[in-house]
């Protein structure tokens, strides 16, 4: 049992707002005596926390104009006490995004912020006020849950007022979780979307479309679109309000098959040939729109570990910025060509790992390790993800991952799981050694979920290099592809970790919150 006092007093806090008029459609409340409407900023993006941890969090909101954003945080609801954070500027070169690293945080609190924004102009001049809560990081043993899942607004499937939105959302909503890593693919833009898609059943699938959606993202303002289309979907907005988010990139926040030896040089749909200038607009607007700490301090780092108490560390990766070419993946040497995760995650990550004295050691990977990943599905040439669906001795990005899983079992790191998305479908992966080609590592488990509104494939073959056994898969029928997300094949995973026993118990859910399939998983101690 947790040990707040108020363990449904998120849900209290939105009932609450909305009879008191707190929160309105936007989410926010008007204030007296305050000059001309049209002077006035307004909240254009809700609110947003995210990378909850030692008595940190990340706060975030965007407005419409140049201002002044004003962060609060309360542990009542009724805001008796207020902590105020120092004024950020919103202006143009952030597309009137702010956000605040907010310290000294009580442990073990509900956590109630909220953000107003004064206009540059005139000070005097203020938005409404816009109300968020989350939940702190533990400084002791209690229960632990989060969520997980990836894929939003892909292969052309957008928000559909007809259909409730983002229904995903709100399921996820009603775990109440701590917390809720997003593992990548937080937009795609390379996707542009139609008004309407016809479905097998004759029906019409009906999206919003913007104008930066109807376009591949080239120019840091579409990039920065991608972003905006999200917060258009009340289900969306009113999870990120609630609950923080601990989030991750994976290829389509900038393109398909993303690396720096992209070649554009034959693709119509791109007037800009730049990779690397393209991916430069697109880590920008990332880092504007998402409320990832290590912005703070290295604007352009997406890897870090999030210490969530005695129970859990949480190491969210980058798979994407520092790898090689997508090639036949079969290279005997590691690094240069055979690069994936870079000799300086690795370093960090077997570094933190070893450091770690949570029980269990999450590695929230936005590609799953055996799935075999075509980089050209077609033609079935080259590799997006780890695996070069060979089955035999590592090779290629194997490399990396062949020397981790041995630094994991020799420095005695015990209880690491596994948790991707990517490839829009759900499953359950143990692997073990006895099954592998490659043996020298301890078993463990990979869990994979998504997509949350995006299209469903699937599912794929596995490389034994690693000797996987597929446990639990569920994914479209054979042959098709690309469900809709009518077709409620919308996956995500839920968490739980129970102080008393310390004992993982994973389960994995579709859009209508349907327990698929879970397991308990005991963990090793001492």
């Amino acid at each position: 049992m947790r040990i707040f006092d108020k363990p449904l007093s998120r849900r209290r806090f939105l009932a609450s707002s909305a009879t008191t008029g707190l929160l309105g459609a936007a989410g926010s409340f008007a204030m007296p005596g305050l000059s001309r409407a049209a002077d006035r900023p307004v909240v254009t993006g809700g609110l947003q926390s995210g990378d909850v941890y030692a008595g940190r969090a990340v706060f975030w909101s965007r407005t419409d104009r140049p201002s002044n954003a004003i962060f609060e945080w309360s542990t009542t609801e009724s805001f008796k006490t207020v902590n105020r954070l120092p004024a950020v500027a919103a202006t143009p070169e952030t597309d009137y995004t702010a956000k605040i690293l907010a310290e000294g945080l009580p442990l073990d609190q509900e956590i109630f912020y909220r953000v107003r924004f004064q206009n540059l102009a005139d000070v005097n001049v203020e938005s409404e006020l816009v109300a968020g809560h989350l939940r702190s990081a533990p400084a002791g043993l209690r229960d632990v849950s989060f969520v997980w899942s990836g894929d939003t607004v892909g292969q052309g499937w957008g928000i559909n007022p007809d259909a409730g939105g983002m229904k995903i959302y709100a399921s996820i909503l009603r775990h109440d979780p701590d917390f809720f890593i997003h593992s990548g693919d937080n937009i795609y833009a390379d996707g542009p979307l139609k008004t309407e898609v016809k479905l097998p059943d004759g029906t019409m699938w009906k999206n919003i479309v913007t104008p930066e959606k109807s376009k591949v993202a080239e120019t840091l303002d579409e990039f920065r679109g991608q972003y905006k289309y999200n917060l258009m979907d009340a289900n969306f907005q009113s999870l990120y309000r609630q609950v923080p988010v601990f989030t991750q990139w994976d290829d389509h926040e900038v393109m398909n098959n993303w690396s720096s030896s992209k070649d554009l040089s034959h693709d119509d749909r791109y007037k800009e040939k730049s990779i690397e200038l393209i991916a430069s607009r697109a880590a920008q607007a990332f880092h504007e729109y998402m409320p990832v700490a290590t912005t703070m301090a290295e604007p352009r780092r997406v890897y870090r570990k999030i210490a969530y108490g005695p129970l859990l560390d949480v190491f969210m990766l980058d798979m994407r910025t520092y790898r090689g070419p997508n090639s036949d993946n079969l290279q005997t040497t590691e690094g240069g060509e055979a690069a994936f995760l870079g000799a300086e995650q690795l370093a960090w990550l077997r570094r933190e790992l070893a450091n770690s004295r949570a029980t269990w050691k999450v590695i929230a990977a936005d590609m799953p390790l055996s799935l075999v990943v075509w980089n050209d599905a077609d033609k079935k040439k080259g590799f997006e993800a780890v695996s070069n669906n060979n089955g035999g001795k590592p090779l290629g990005r194997e490399l990396e991952f062949a020397d981790l899983l041995r630094f994991i079992k020799a420095a005695g790191v015990k209880n690491t799981v596994w948790l991707t998305a990517d490839v829009h479908y759900t499953a359950a992966h143990y692997y073990n050694p006895d099954k592998a080609a490659f043996q020298d590592f301890d078993p463990f488990w990979e869990f994979v979920s998504g997509p949350l509104n995006a299209g469903t494939f699937g599912p794929n073959d596995l490389d034994m290099t690693f000797g996987p056994e597929l446990k639990y898969v569920k994914a479209p029928d054979a042959g098709q592809a690309n469900l809709s997300p009518a077709a409620g094949l919308q996956f995500f995973g839920h968490v739980a970790i129970a102080a008393d026993t310390r004992v993982m118990t994973v389960t994995l859910r579709d859009v209508a919150d349907t327990a698929l399939w879970s397991v308990d998983l005991e963990p090793k101690l001492g």
